[in-house]
């Protein structure tokens, strides 16, 4: 089997996919002319706009779910085993499609509420609503949703819990499956509660596990302070293959830095646009400009956070493709990657690094699995699209009972199968997302015009 989902992963992961989401990120910025970097402030004021009604969630409830679904451990494990792989550098192609991610996020995201449709328990939609109403395409919806139930509720959530259980095992003296089985009884008290309640849990922790987990990383990277210009020269010249140590693996590098990039900050991948549909806001770009800037808090901060804690205390290894090693910093951690940020930690707060990853680690996935739970949920509200009630709630427990086992399953399997598979989903999501909003950017562009003209902006940063 594992053999089997390695071959997968390797035809949907092709360089091919590579290839597309950095350049459709650059065509998505020409197009918005820099709107990640024009509008930054209107970003920051988009997070706080005023509701229409009660419809749907707040413009800052849904950034606080899409940033939940982002931030996970793809910005602990993620970073981790992309610096293990890739080098440094992967560090830089992690920033880059960050930037560029920034404009997909904001085009996928407006585009969500452009074409959303209503539901009893409010506003939904994602890459499935605008690949049936903007394509006409409506096979290929409801394969995207069949997809994103299966990628969410099972392949991601997988990689979640396994993230978080060897974090706790780490630290504390408790089994993978205790873990697997509290986490699981934890989501269950809340996504019973619907969507209202996934919105008020999220908006409630995610900002503060975020500010925390930064806060540490800044007092961890300010005891290794004059390490930082050699770690931030390291991760440029790896970037491009001029280190020496990583110029063999530069495939590995950027290949990682994207891949990774993408799995934690989701830019192309649709997860994002599904929460953006649920948002009760006056204008469709007000949601888009607010998506793209959880990309950054996600990327730019959280995740380089990781990385510079990790860079600057030197507690990384690098791995060749066969698993051999290239720079042994670290020999007593192997493939331990959770142990690479907690060993950082650890150069500080003796002893502490495990407890302090571990706690992250509860907050980042329980969140997590609260957003996974979302657009999953939102997929079969789309296949059933409002008809016969009873089989879609039939459906939505159903989806429910599987989620949980899959916390459970991901919590005692071992990393490298639940992150192929984890990748796998990603991959075929963006695949799906990236072609469809590629097609769809004019009615994006033409309603951030919209937005821009009534908001009466200049065309460069706001005074």
């Amino acid at each position: 089997m594992e053999n089997w989902v390695s071959e997968l992963n390797k035809i949907v992961w092709n360089p091919a996919l590579v290839v597309i989401l950095l350049g459709a990120g650059l065509y998505f910025s020409i197009r918005t002319r820099l709107v990640q970097v024009r509008r930054f402030r209107l970003m920051l004021r988009s997070l706080f706009g005023k509701q229409n009604g009660k419809d749907g969630i707040s413009s800052f409830e849904a950034f606080c779910i899409a940033l939940s679904g982002r931030v996970g451990t793809g910005n602990i494990v993620g970073v981790a085993t992309a610096i293990a792989f890739g080098g440094p550098g992967a560090v830089f192609w992690m920033w880059i499609v960050a930037f560029l991610g920034a404009s997909t996020a904001f085009v996928e995201s407006t585009l969500a509420q452009i074409f959303r449709f209503s539901h009893e328990s409010g506003y939904r939609g994602g890459p499935f609503s605008f690949i049936e109403k903007g394509l006409g395409k409506r096979a290929l919806g409801i394969t995207f949703a069949i997809i994103t139930v299966l990628s969410c509720g099972v392949f991601l959530t997988t990689v979640q819990a396994n993230g978080l259980s060897m974090a706790v095992k780490n630290s504390f003296p408790v089994s993978p499956l205790v873990s697997g089985i509290v986490l699981a009884s934890i989501l269950g008290i809340v996504v019973v509660g619907g969507v209202k309640r996934i919105a008020k849990v999220a908006a409630i922790i995610t900002p503060f596990m975020a500010l925390g987990y930064i806060l540490m990383s800044i007092v961890v990277v300010c005891f290794h302070i004059h390490d930082v210009p050699a770690v931030l020269e390291s991760i440029v010249k790896s970037a491009f293959g001029i280190n020496p140590v990583c110029g063999g693996i530069l495939g590995s590098t950027i290949a990682m830095g994207v891949k990774r990039g993408i799995f934690s900050n989701e830019a192309g991948q649709g997860t994002g646009a599904i929460v953006s549909a649920a948002a009760d806001v006056p204008h469709p770009a007000q949601q888009g400009l607010a998506q793209a800037f959880s990309v950054y808090v996600d990327t730019l901060l959280v995740c380089t956070a990781t990385a510079l804690m990790i860079l600057t205390s030197g507690t990384y290894n690098i791995l060749d493709s066969s698993g051999g090693m290239l720079v042994q910093n670290a020999p007593e951690l192997g493939n331990n990657y959770a142990g690479y940020t907690q060993s950082a930690i650890d150069t500080v707060f003796a002893g502490f690094g495990s407890e302090f990853v571990s706690i992250a680690m509860v907050f980042f996935v329980f969140t997590t699995l609260l957003a996974y739970y979302f657009y999953a949920e939102t997929s079969i509200l789309y296949l059933f699209g409002g008809r016969r009630a009873k089989t879609e709630k039939w459906a939505i427990h159903t989806l429910q009972a599987v989620m949980f086992v899959a916390v459970v399953f991901g919590s005692v399997k071992e990393a490298d199968l639940v992150w192929q598979l984890g990748d796998i989903g990603v991959g075929l999501m963006a695949w799906f997302t990236i072609i469809s909003i590629l097609i769809l950017c004019p009615k994006a562009i033409k309603a951030l015009k919209d937005y821009e003209s009534k908001k009466s902006l200049p065309d460069g940063p706001e005074p």
